[in-house]
């Protein structure tokens, strides 16, 4: 066989894919040979484009254009030599070398031997039917225009990037510039010209504008502008008249070679003179700010005020404040507020502004506690101003409100509160006061549960009448307001050390709520305060029944009272649930029944130890911990994969491969569908106190309302921690309360749609959960290196560690989520890990490989 010498017709059909690679070579050939050449075009272009050759002497100039020269004409010669006009023949080979069996080339080869046999012509022809059919199938090749080598500095792109850089921030016209250097030209050179400059003020982030650039003669300026102008050339060519900046008196000459002002109205702005221009010139007024309440104020049981206020400007808000007065015309004037009272300035409070994020319009809230402030809980006004950086402000219109202050459930703490806003109100009740408190306290052992604060009562009274006998000064008013409010609060909350009290206290605080009518924050925050005082008064009896065991008393048998029953935590949890719910309801009647039910049974527990092979109260704490931190793991995923429904909303509802997440089953917690779900991994509540699961717990809903239950999980869960008043102990119990807060934002957020912000929170809930539980762990480690203690709970805790002396797996699991590595930097980076993860995958812009890759790398992590 031997190569045809002409183009075989057989090769027709690949006419196109041909021209199409011998193009890629053409330009590949191209970019190989005048990549230098191109080079420095775009930095010698860059220079000129940025006006650098303005800024150096004429010599300095004249030497970077001969290099320039001298770089531009070596590298035209370099490219010259290099390139190569590829050939047909090449084309063919690059194009043959992609197909299977070369069959380009036994297409162009001819049979030699054998062309008289017939059955040899056969064997030929279909072999080069087959050598067709693949040559058929030849797409063009794409060129390789990689320069790396060629290059190894990356010249080229810093070329690229200058160039860029001129084109963003240059200007084209400067690059004439550059003839006016020229030894022709320094007669024109010396002729009149001008420049100037447009600069905003800073404040509106406005860019500064080159006067040579505008095109057209009319001039948008925000007011302050400061406009810039320099004459060049003879003095007095080139003149200036403008009336934009209302300027009067003596003004500099209009032929200075440098002016300067600031434009403050509409008018024009003239260059007179060779090359002059002229411009309308339309001033964009600032607007003054704007600011107005934008609800009622809110208060919290404790008095914390939250008062939302919405502000907005064109530019932005930089500060604010809260002027509160109070509504003298509102207030009831009977009793001890017939008197005048005192002259008191107005309250006065800076507000809030955002920290980050784009101030021209928001929404914030201004927390603060006026609880001791004399007008606590009495009509007031609240006016709110805003200023701008142009130094103008906005005044919100008069809000009338009441200013909220802590509320007295407790009869004679609100008795005394009542008598110390009389004192407060005016000096001259100063003995009114005291008769009150003293007909108030007229039969001490029926009101007073505590002799410290009958003494506290007497001492007061006994130095206000000493102080009232020559008129009550302002000092000593506001020395009697502070003991009274000490004796309020005193009364309210107690000074009680027994558990068994503070819990009554806690039941008769509420009822007293619920006549009152409090509200239903008020309502839930003293629940939660009676769920502490009920863990508090569950935890003394149990450790007064373990040194009733140590020191071999007899315990009585639970078992052996037929009239006994048997109640949980999660019981009791459950009961306070009900009585909540029924107060939210305004079912009040049946609240109370279902509070003093609630109150025998508390003062009639009992507590028992658990026999044989039970769980440790540490073991049982750190399981549920355990649960609320996979719980909220597959929370968090759940919100997860509804952020990335927002970008893609073609998914299949988080059905796919791998979406378990780590801790088995939470995945599945809710379908995308929103249908509620129950998540696997949820444990079931075994009946003995074991705090995994209960009501508290419930996985149904939404998003916000399953991490509402778990929050309320997680505060059931700190009531019954071990380790109190040990430093372990008290910093597992900071975690937590890190993670409750935490969790609260995370509702918020998702209450709000925002996920983003919920998965950031609920992030934050997990990593202190675990902070939890690693205290938990030491506390619980402390407590089994004390003598005499957890001798049997140790040995079998030390048959159960593996080999590198780490816990076994609880609940049936099979190793352990104990890490190897231990420290602060560890845990810290590991989530800045997990968040940078989670942030590239919410990135729809990025290759859908790598979003898959990082999905997985969330399913197992």
């Amino acid at each position: 066989m031997a190569p045809s010498p002409g183009p075989d017709p057989a090769l027709r059909a690949l006419r196109l894919p041909l021209a199409l690679t011998r193009a890629g070579m053409v330009a590949e050939q191209v970019l190989r040979a005048f990549w230098p050449l191109m080079t420095v075009i775009m930095l010698a272009l860059a220079v000129l484009m940025l006006g650098l050759h303005d800024m150096v002497s004429v010599e300095v100039v004249w030497g970077g254009g001969v290099l320039v020269a001298l770089g531009l004409f070596g590298t035209l010669i370099w490219g010259i030599r290099t390139f190569h006009w590829p050939t047909r023949a090449e084309a063919l080979a690059r194009l043959d070398e992609t197909l299977p069996g070369r069959p380009i080339q036994a297409l162009m080869d001819r049979q030699v031997i054998g062309e008289s046999d017939a059955a040899s012509a056969a064997v030929w022809r279909a072999h080069q039917a087959r050598m067709a059919a693949r040559a058929a199938n030849a797409r063009p090749v794409r060129p390789n225009v990689r320069l790396s080598r060629a290059d190894p500095f990356a010249l080229r792109h810093i070329a690229t990037l200058a160039l860029a850089v001129a084109i963003i921030f240059g200007s084209v016209w400067r690059v004439g510039t550059v003839a006016e250097m020229t030894p022709g030209s320094a007669q024109a050179a010396s002729g009149p010209t001008w420049e100037g400059w447009i600069e905003p003020p800073r404040y509106t982030g406005k860019p500064t504008i080159y006067l040579a650039d505008i095109q057209g003669d009319r001039l948008d300026i925000a007011q302050g502008s400061k406009i810039t102008l320099r004459f060049y050339g003879e003095v007095g060519a080139l003149t200036l008249a403008e009336t934009v900046s209302g300027r009067v008196g003596a003004l500099p000459p209009a032929s200075d070679v440098a002016q300067e002002f600031t434009v403050v109205q509409d008018g024009e702005l003239r260059i007179d003179g060779p090359g002059g221009k002229t411009w309308k010139v339309s001033v964009v007024a600032d607007a003054p700010p704007t600011v107005g309440v934008a609800g009622p104020p809110e208060a919290e049981a404790m008095g914390t005020m939250t008062l939302p206020f919405t502000a907005s400007d064109d530019y932005g808000v930089v500060g604010g404040t809260a002027v509160i007065a109070l509504d003298l015309g509102a207030v009831d004037r009977r009793y001890g507020l017939t008197a005048e009272p005192d002259a008191r300035e107005a309250i006065s409070v800076p507000l809030p502004m955002p920290i980050a994020g784009d101030r021209a319009e928001f929404t914030e809230k201004l927390i603060e506690d006026f609880s001791e402030h004399p007008w606590a809980n009495m009509p007031v006004t609240y006016t709110l101003s805003v200023q701008d950086a142009a130094g103008q402000s906005g005044q919100s219109e008069v809000y009338s409100a009441t200013l909220p202050g802590r509320r007295f459930f407790d009869p004679l703490a609100a008795a005394v509160i009542e008598q110390r806003r009389d004192l407060l109100w005016s000096r001259d009740n100063a003995r009114r006061v005291s008769q009150m408190l003293r007909a108030v306290s007229y039969k001490p052992e029926d009101i007073f549960r505590s002799e410290t604060a009958y003494l506290r009562m007497r001492v007061i009274l006994r130095r206000l009448d000493a102080l009232s006998r020559d008129g009550l000064q302002a000092e000593h008013q506001t020395e009697m307001a502070k003991a009274l409010w000490d004796l309020a609060v005193l009364l309210e909350d107690g000074d009680l050390s027994d558990a068994l009290e503070r819990l009554r206290r806690a039941q008769e605080r509420l009822t007293e709520a619920m006549k009152n009518g409090a509200s239903d924050q008020e309502i839930a925050e003293l629940m939660q305060e009676l769920r502490r005082a009920s863990d508090d008064y569950i935890r003394q009896l149990s450790r007064q029944a373990q040194n009733e065991n140590q020191n071999g008393a007899d315990q009585p048998n639970s078992g052996s009272d037929p009239n006994s029953m048997q109640m949980t935590q999660n019981d009791l949890q459950k009961m306070m649930d009900r009585i909540q719910e029924l107060m939210e309801q305004g079912r009040m009647a049946e609240a109370q029944q279902a509070l003093e039910e609630l109150q025998q049974l508390m003062e009639n527990m009992r507590v028992t130890q658990g026999q044989g092979g039970g769980q440790s109260q540490g073991q049982q704490a750190m399981e549920g911990l355990a649960e609320t931190l996979r719980n909220q793991q597959g929370l968090s995923d759940d919100a997860f994969r509804d952020l990335q429904e927002q970008f893609n909303p073609g998914a299949n509802a988080g059905q796919n491969q791998g979406n378990e997440g780590r801790n088995g089953g939470q995945g599945r917690g809710q379908s995308h569908e929103g249908q509620g779900g129950r998540g696997e991994g949820q444990a079931q509540n075994d009946g003995e106190g074991q705090q995994g699961g209960g009501e508290g717990q419930d996985l149904q809903g939404s998003l916000a309302d399953r991490q509402q239950a778990l929050r309320r999980e997680l505060d059931r869960q700190q009531g019954s921690l071990p380790g109190a008043g040990t430093p372990e102990g008290d910093a597992a119990r900071d975690a937590l309360g890190r993670a409750g807060r935490a969790m609260d934002d995370a509702e918020q957020s998702l209450r709000q749609d925002d996920l983003a912000g919920a998965i950031d929170n609920q992030s934050e809930a997990m990593e202190a959960l675990r902070e939890g539980m690693r205290a938990l762990g030491e506390a619980m480690a402390q407590e089994q290196q004390q003598p005499g203690q957890g001798t049997a709970e140790g040995s079998q805790r030390a048959r159960n560690r593996d080999p590198l002396g780490r816990d076994a797996g609880s609940n049936g699991s099979i190793g352990t989520e104990e890490s190897l590595l231990q420290g602060e930097d560890v845990y810290r980076r590991a989530r800045e890990l997990l968040d940078e993860i989670r942030r590239r995958s919410g990135d729809t812009s990025r290759p859908q490989v790598e979003l898959d890759y990082l999905r997985r790398l969330l399913d197992r992590f």
